[in-house]
């Protein structure tokens, strides 16, 4: 058996292919090798190596979208969390100032020392 083999049956059972294995796959696609030489080679199918290429480029079109560097959404998320807190402060004050203005007692907390 050839180690280029990867996907070939082994005692009955079909050994993983790793991503380093299906990368190698794709790559030697994207080259130019042809589809069915590249699956007889692997023990896979065509369907499947077709599957796997589709996925790369996929992936690798998705990376190229982002921004590196880019921290907006980080930051974008940090300035939600603070406008929610602020948002309660201000609930909470609103209700204690209409129960100064109601007559109603002010209960304040207690301090936790």
């Amino acid at each position: 058996m050839q180690e280029d083999q990867v996907g070939i049956e082994e005692l009955g059972r079909v050994k993983r292919m790793t991503v380093k294995r299906k990368r190698e796959a794709v790559t030697r696609l994207l080259r130019g090798e042809d589809l069915e030489l590249v699956s007889r080679s692997l023990g896979t199918t065509a369907a499947t190596l077709t599957k796997w290429r589709e996925a790369f480029l996929y992936g690798g079109e998705a990376a190229l979208k982002e921004r590196p560097g880019d921290d907006r959404e980080e930051q974008i998320k940090r300035l939600e969390s603070k406008l929610g807190q602020m948002t309660m402060d201000n609930e909470l004050l609103r209700e204690k100032i209409e129960s100064i203005e109601n007559g109603r007692p002010f209960v304040g907390r207690r301090s936790r020392q």
